[in-house]
């Protein structure tokens, strides 16, 4: 069993958040309002099974899975777009948060 991830994580900081959005083709007006998102994560996990919100000031995602099962996300990019895969060209983005209770 993996271990228990329930927190509340604040956003601290990205890392070439803009290159990667350039490569997806995400227009400039979308690509300036994504950089400004901090967006949170709240983790509730019990047992094997983890719900994570990811809360911003625009849009909130939730994610709810067993550990262990392979399931399928309805990820959308921030135009619209159905993300199968978060890879884009050459261009990595890295995203840190912090557990802050």
């Amino acid at each position: 069993m993996p271990p228990n991830l329930t927190g509340y994580y604040c956003f601290v900081s990205q890392k070439n958040m803009e290159d990667y959005l350039q490569a997806l083709n995400i227009n400039m007006a979308l690509r300036k309002i994504a950089l400004l998102l901090k967006p949170d994560k709240e983790i509730d996990h019990q047992g094997n099974h983890m719900t994570v919100k990811t809360l911003s000031t625009f849009r909130n995602y939730v994610l709810e899975f067993e550990v262990g099962v392979e399931f399928e996300e309805d990820l959308r990019m921030v135009d619209g777009r159905k993300c199968q895969e978060l890879t884009a060209r050459d261009a990595v983005c890295k995203q840190v948060f912090r557990k802050v209770k």
